[in-house]
């Protein structure tokens, strides 16, 4: 989905504001990737992929919302949702959100422990099913749009290695009770306001390992570039560091995996994306851990 499309959505939607100048008055574009996310006056809106013939889509759009509403109501600092459902335009889900406070400060990986251990706290929540946490499962989606960008050889190597650490990972024995995870725990996915850090972008929500929330910055400092001192922050405001367990490996390699696939589906309409592919998956065929990888 490209930002002409989105803004057509928006508009059929009746979110556009006055125009598209990227002022508050109209519809300003703060992110592109999965969903187009746009600041409307007061509001933030998401803008899914096209649910018509996806309607798991439309289905964690919905998920989202409920998600971030239970966090309110277990007073988790998060983003809070401004209406109770998803909208429908021209097929693509239409969530809206309260415009959080300007940030006061960039996120660091130290704010993320203290939220991770409240969600990791909380029981599964009443009236609301919260799925595993398919790192694996958009795999085969971003390889079909990649299409003939990509090797046809890398795209079957991915679907192997897929497969061989999905296997792998339905065999592991944590060392944290399963439970809710934030699924894609990040410091981008955290906005340090005045009242503090909360977190945002609730899509990925689930119930699963908790160790999911953990690999992520363990894989962040391997590969693209987090500095040591800054892991350990974490990892101390945690209280455990995820590489202490056997298991780190697996759901290091899984996630390799889904964001070597997830770059992939940008390679036709970006050279810079197909440069970005190429590294990865050479550096996953290489068996090398430590080649640089650049977020995109």
């Amino acid at each position: 989905m490209n930002e002409e499309r989105a803004r057509e959505v928006l508009a059929a939607a009746g979110l556009a504001g006055n125009g598209s100048s990227g002022t508050r008055s109209g519809a300003e574009l703060l992110a592109l990737g999965e969903n187009a996310v746009f600041a409307v006056g007061d509001l933030v809106v998401k803008v899914g992929r096209d649910a018509t013939h996806h309607p798991e889509l439309r289905e964690r759009a919905a998920r989202e919302v409920a998600v971030a509403q239970w966090l309110a109501d277990s007073q988790v600092p998060a983003v809070r949702a401004a209406e109770p459902a998803p909208r429908t335009a021209q097929g693509h889900p239409v969530t809206l959100w309260h415009r959080l406070p300007e940030a006061v400060r960039a996120p660091e990986p130290r704010d993320l422990a203290p939220l991770l251990t409240l969600v990791h706290a909380l029981p599964a929540p009443e009236g609301l099913t919260l799925p595993r946490r398919e790192l694996l499962g958009g795999v085969e989606r971003w390889l079909r749009l990649a299409g003939d960008a990509i090797d046809p050889a890398d795209a079957a190597y991915l679907r192997a290695r897929r497969d061989g650490f999905a296997a792998a990972a339905a065999a592991l024995v944590p060392r944290l009770r399963p439970g809710p995870v934030h699924g894609d725990a990040l410091p981008r996915n955290v906005h340090v306001g005045p009242d503090g850090p909360v977190l945002v972008d609730l899509e990925t929500f689930s119930f699963d390992l908790r160790e999911h929330d953990l690999v992520v910055l363990a894989l962040s400092r391997d590969r693209y570039g987090l500095p040591a001192a800054a892991y350990d922050a974490f990892t101390a405001a945690y209280g455990w560091d995820v590489r202490e367990w056997d298991g780190c490996a697996v759901l290091r390699g899984a996630r390799e995996t889904a964001s070597c696939a997830w770059v992939a589906q940008h390679a036709p309409a970006d050279p810079k994306a197909l440069t970005e592919f190429r590294r990865r998956v050479a550096s996953l065929r290489d068996e090398d851990p430590e080649v640089r990888w650049y977020p995109f």
